[in-house]
């Protein structure tokens, strides 16, 4: 079984487990926490992956790090995951577990990259055209600005891509003009 695959199903027993037990938006907080901890530190995410660290070293930084700031739920995940030697795929298990539950809530991410930092305006009317075209209940964009489009900007939702930049238009007319079309 591949990593992801087995991230996917620990993701998806713990969102049954705090369903269950009515702390779901509590854990995918402390899921959140996790993944952007690991992500700013790759010394945490090479520790757990390490299999020459002992369990109780990877516990132990675990129950340091996360400890009081998460739910007794979580705590006992991170000692079951590290106990099953199974540490290295937290990082995964953690951006699962918030992939799903977006999924389950209906919440889409829309990447979009612009020229020039998006107005409140352009991000209200992205958020209502991919809430329209998706179905979505909430979108959370996620911005980034490139020199390299000249202007407009590039959509990603999931996997498809909406390109309204003039970089692109150009690079398109340029093929053209290349291949005698113009």
């Amino acid at each position: 079984m591949s990593e992801n695959k087995a991230a996917s199903r620990y993701a998806k027993s713990l969102i049954d487990l705090s369903t269950e037990r009515n702390a779901l938006e509590e854990i995918k907080g402390d899921m959140v926490l996790l993944a952007q901890v690991i992500d700013k530190n790759p010394e945490l995410e090479a520790i757990l992956k390490n299999p020459i660290v002992p369990l109780n070293k990877k516990a132990g930084i675990l129950e340091n790090v996360f400890g009081p700031k998460v739910n007794e739920v979580t705590n006992a995940f991170f000692k079951l995951m590290v106990n099953k030697g199974r540490s290295a795929i937290l990082f995964d298990t953690a951006k699962s577990f918030v992939a799903q539950y977006n999924s389950i809530k209906g919440i889409v991410l829309a990447e979009v990259t612009s020229a020039t930092e998006l107005t409140a305006e352009n991000r209200a009317e992205i958020e209502a055209i991919v809430k329209r075209e998706i179905g979505a209940n909430q979108v959370v964009i996620k911005e980034k600005v490139s020199d390299k489009l000249i202007g407009g900007f590039i959509l990603k939702v999931g996997d498809k891509q909406f390109d309204a930049s003039i970089a692109s238009g150009l690079s398109k007319l340029k093929k053209e003009f290349a291949q005698g079309i113009v």
